[in-house]
């Protein structure tokens, strides 16, 4: 498949993006002989917005997927251009005229696409703008970081920088406090201040946030661990992490 190209597959993330942006359909194939109550919201669309649905057998489908778990419908679409520096500029400039304080995700080294694609989950849920990523040694959006996060990855914005360093430094200047999460530090999430324009960092599982990144956080903190484990997949800290930062906004 081409480069300008893409496969979108899951109920959720082919509806959404139907609704978004029907003009990037290309193609698209539905199991033949499914017409449940989860699939015709996906085909009415598809004849709304006129575009072709082929119905196919189930090993087609499973074919064009490489295996991966499609729930019948899968599309191949015109690919978007990935979003940069200046985009966030434009979100952060939206929000603001909206009265809406700085609400951001950073995620550092996060490679996995099931990761991702619940962390745009999360990020979705909880009313985050936009999730800024490294250009280099993170997840893409695929079809199956959209499979998984069910149709954020058409309504939260995936922003690639080229220096994630730098990139903090001017979202400090324009008044955006970041906290950072690290096992090391002392501070436990609930004991500090989460309200106001906010950005979270979170890195990846294992090896953590790399060193520039934590050197130019605000303030680290960490979630309070009981158990035997060390640490928690990071999509679930990253929801964690959100929804603290939701409630204490709310007050």
């Amino acid at each position: 498949m081409a480069k300008q190209e893409e496969l979108v597959f899951g109920i959720h993330a082919v509806k959404a993006l139907i609704e978004r942006a029907p003009e990037r359909f290309i193609e698209l194939w539905l199991l033949k002989g499914r017409d449940d109550e989860r699939l015709m919201p996906v085909i009415n669309l598809a004849r709304k917005y006129g575009i072709n649905a082929q119905f196919v057998q189930r090993k087609v489908l499973d074919d064009k997927s490489s295996g991966e778990q499609h729930q019948g419908v899968l599309a191949r679409v015109k690919a978007e251009k990935p979003l940069t520096e200046a985009d966030l500029d434009d979100i952060l400039s939206r929000a603001d005229a909206k009265g809406e304080q700085a609400f951001l995700l950073i995620l550092d080294g996060v490679t996995d696409p099931h990761n991702l694609g619940a962390c745009l989950r999360n990020a979705d849920a909880a009313g985050v703008q936009a999730i800024i990523v490294p250009k280099d040694n993170a997840a893409r959006i695929t079809g199956v970081v959209r499979k998984v996060a069910v149709g954020a990855a058409e309504s939260v914005p995936l922003v690639q920088v080229t220096n994630l360093a730098r990139t903090m430094k001017s979202l400090q200047q324009m008044g955006i406090w970041i906290i950072g999460t690290a096992g090391e530090t002392d501070k436990c999430l609930y004991d500090v201040k989460l309200s106001g324009p906010m950005a979270l960092v979170m890195g990846a599982e294992g090896k953590g946030m790399r060193r520039l990144t934590r050197e130019n956080c605000d303030e680290l903190v960490k979630l309070p661990m009981a158990g035997s484990v060390s640490s928690l997949n990071v999509s679930v800290a990253t929801g964690i992490c959100l929804f603290e930062m939701v409630r204490q906004r709310r007050l």
